[in-house]
C-alpha cells in the first residue's frame, strides 16, 4: 500500500454549491462536476498528479470510454506517455467501498484493452499502483506512483 496523504491536496479542490446540490471543478475536464464520494477521490487524486508529481495536465484523460465484454464502461484517469500511448490507468472507488480482489479485477480488465505499463488504485483511503510485465503476464507493486517520463 502506498503511503499517500491525499486530504493534503483538499486546499487545492474548487467545490461550489447550488440549490441543486455541491459540484466540484475538475482541472482537466475543465468544467464542474456533481460532487460524489468517488468523484472527490478522482479530483484529490489529480491534485496530487498536478502538484506533487508534476504530471502535464494535457497527458491526463478522465473517463475515457471503453468497451468491455460488449458493455461500455469508463476508466477513471488514464495518463498518457510522450507518444500518447496509455501509460498509467488509475480506478478510484468511493472511499466506502473497500479495494478488494473485485476492484483489482475491474481496473485490470479495463487495461486489458488500453495495455498501460502502470495500474494503479484508490478509494483515498488506500492506495496501490503496480508495473505490469504484459511479456511476463506479470506485476510488481511499487511503493510510489511512477515519475512521468522524460519527454
Amino acid at each position: 500500500m502506498l503511503d499517500l496523504d491525499l486530504l493534503q491536496f483538499q486546499p487545492h479542490l474548487r467545490v461550489q454549491e447550488d440549490k441543486d446540490g455541491a459540484y466540484i471543478f475538475d482541472p482537466i475536464r475543465k468544467k464542474h462536476v456533481v460532487l460524489q464520494p468517488e468523484e472527490l477521490v478522482r479530483q484529490l487524486v489529480l491534485q496530487y498528479l498536478l502538484q506533487e508529481l508534476q504530471y502535464p495536465a494535457h497527458r491526463i484523460r478522465v473517463e475515457i470510454g471503453i468497451v468491455y465484454n460488449g458493455l461500455k464502461k469508463r476508466c477513471d484517469i488514464v495518463v498518457f506517455d510522450a507518444a500518447v500511448q496509455p501509460w498509467l490507468l488509475i480506478e478510484c472507488k468511493s472511499p466506502k467501498i473497500a479495494l478488494n480482489q473485485a476492484v483489482f479485477e475491474q481496473a485490470a480488465h479495463y487495461n486489458l484493452q488500453l495495455q498501460a505499463p502502470f495500474l494503479g488504485v484508490t478509494n483515498g483511503l488506500a492506495s496501490y499502483v503496480a508495473q505490469l510485465d504484459f511479456e511476463q503476464r506479470s506485476f510488481q507493486y511499487l511503493s510510489a506512483f511512477p515519475a512521468f517520463p522524460a519527454l
